[in-house]
């Protein structure tokens, strides 16, 4: 089957990046690790010991980081819909964060309340802009419950957003969540890309 123009100009910018061969050459899974590794060299959210819950870790970028930052004293949970192939010092569920039952196992995994939860969750697009953007939303409304639930009084949430429509809704949600809500654009984003990362701090109904 042939390639659309637009999956051919995704393609060449993908070999192209230079964060992706940096990933290759670095021995991480994604490029997207270097996202959250600038986000922590500036935020410090990621300490030795620290309970971690990875949201939609596949391919496990972001879990690669996050334990070598908490180091073996410390828990990461990677959760995803998709598989994740082994990660050292990570505990890969694989399920739906939505479901009790996943919710349970990330709890047993920790063997305690989370310092920190990472989203990097993605809904499957469709191509209608404004329709993605809802579902992107409501995925990340769904993550900030999560988060709300596990994290500890002081914890902390990262997580992927959207410039749209349903951007200031999402905001709100988090500010009335938590405590202090701030915008995060790391380098290591593509300038095209609409995305932009939320960093909230102590949840109002943490443990």
């Amino acid at each position: 089957m042939a390639r659309s123009k637009s999956s051919n100009a995704w393609l060449q910018r993908h070999v192209k990046d230079a964060y992706v061969r940096r990933a290759r050459e670095d021995g991480l899974r994604s490029r997207a690790a270097y996202k959250l590794q600038e986000i922590d060299a500036r935020e410090r959210i990621l300490r030795r010991g620290a309970r971690v819950v990875d949201l939609g870790g596949a391919p496990g970028g972001w879990s690669q980081v996050a334990a070598s930052k908490v180091g073996k004293s410390g828990r990461v949970v990677a959760v995803d819909l998709l598989e994740i192939a082994p990660i050292s010092g990570v505990t890969v569920l694989r399920g739906d964060f939505r479901d009790l039952a996943v919710r349970d196992a990330v709890r047993a995994a920790l063997e305690g309340a989370a310092d920190v939860v990472l989203s990097d969750l993605s809904p499957k697009l469709c191509g209608i802009a404004s329709v993605d953007q809802a579902n992107a939303a409501r995925l990340v409304g769904l993550a900030i419950e999560f988060g709300s639930e596990v994290l500890k009084s002081d914890g902390v949430f990262l997580v992927k957003v959207f410039q749209g429509e349903a951007f200031g809704e999402v905001l709100a949600q988090l500010r009335e969540a938590f405590a202090s809500v701030a915008t995060r654009k790391p380098k290591a984003s593509r300038e095209e890309s609409r995305e932009t990362y939320l960093l909230a701090r102590a949840p109002h109904h943490g443990d």
